[in-house]
């Protein structure tokens, strides 16, 4: 089929290749996370079959229904993507989400505040396990999006490096919608000059910005992982 998944990853992987040159650096630092919520396990397995490893989900259970029958492909990475609320957290980390290893999920994107990031700690403790996670910063102050205010940043940045069993592993944002990709670029920018006066990439190497309308702006401007997913699995129904 001439635009199975398979070919628009390519596409996407090529698109991605030429926006880290345009931006000066090499593809090898970059992370495509293809976002199948909502999306059948077959469209994965196609994914999969064409070489993608990292799957983004927005709901907890989603993800862990997908993660059960996929579990015999172990080098899926799973990215949990969407907002996460305290009382979700023992769906994706402890005993109870993965009884072998302590944690289904490769790296937490929708870390925004104080409380959620004790609870995220005292399950990963009680598994004996390190979750690798990421701080969502609401650069654009949108009432309708998650995240925290830039100026709470470095209070949350510290309880994390606080914390046992929490690894940080950089930020998230989520720009508003825009019908130019250049619109986005400017939010882009913000989020990777905040992660310089955070302890920059030596401390937070890990920028989570751009989907599917503006990725390769994303990559120009700092991002390490991009969130695409029409663009590989086509519209949501």
């Amino acid at each position: 089929m001439s635009d199975a998944v398979g070919d628009r990853l390519a596409r996407v992987r090529e698109r991605m290749t030429a926006a880290a040159t345009r931006g000066g650096r090499s593809p090898e630092g970059l992370t495509l996370v293809a976002v199948s919520k909502r999306k059948p396990l077959s469209a994965i397995v196609e994914a999969y079959e064409a070489g993608q490893r990292d799957f983004g989900e927005n709901y907890g259970q989603e993800l862990l229904s997908k993660a059960e029958q996929l579990a015999d492909r172990d080098d899926i990475r799973w990215h949990y993507i969407g907002h996460l609320q305290t009382n979700k957290v023992k769906q994706l980390v402890g005993p109870v989400a993965a009884p072998r290893t302590g944690a289904v999920v490769a790296l937490l994107h929708g870390v925004d505040r104080a409380k959620l990031i004790g609870a995220i700690a005292k399950r990963a403790a009680a598994a004996d396990t390190t979750v690798d996670l990421l701080v969502q910063v609401n650069i654009s102050g949108e009432d309708t999006k998650s995240g925290c205010h830039p100026d709470q940043l470095g209070e949350l940045l510290s309880a994390v490096d606080g914390a046992d069993h929490l690894r940080l592993r950089g930020l998230m944002t989520m720009p508003p919608p825009v019908a130019d990709p250049e619109e986005a670029r400017g939010w882009f920018q913000q989020l990777r000059e905040l992660r310089d006066r955070h302890g920059g990439t030596e401390r937070l190497p890990e920028l989570s910005m751009g989907m599917s309308q503006d990725f390769e702006v994303a990559i120009e401007e700092g991002a390490t992982l991009v969130r695409v997913g029409t663009a590989i699995f086509g519209a949501r129904e």
